[in-house]
């Protein structure tokens, strides 16, 4: 699936931790959440089992915030969390 990121998202997912491989996962296989009207939504729990700011995770769930343009996915904002889901 194509997509681009918003300038937004870019330094969101630099400054939140996740990589481009993270996003193409989430979009092609994560679960579709309820967002805002006009926007749709998909997540993901990762394994993590690192270090984020100091203290260790087992997981990461992505969750990447988009709308779909011309055939294109583009992506408005990512937001990550560090914790256990499952």
């Amino acid at each position: 699936m194509a997509f681009k990121l918003t300038e937004h998202a870019k330094e969101r997912a630099i400054e939140r931790g996740t990589t481009q491989e993270e996003i193409q996962m989430v979009l092609s296989d994560g679960k579709e959440i309820q967002v805002k009207e006009g926007r749709k939504g998909k997540e993901m729990i990762f394994e993590y089992g690192k270090e984020w700011l100091g203290k260790t995770y087992p997981q990461k769930k992505v969750k990447i915030i988009y709308i779909e343009e011309d055939n294109e996915v583009v992506i408005i904002t990512i937001k990550v969390y560090y914790g256990k889901w499952r």
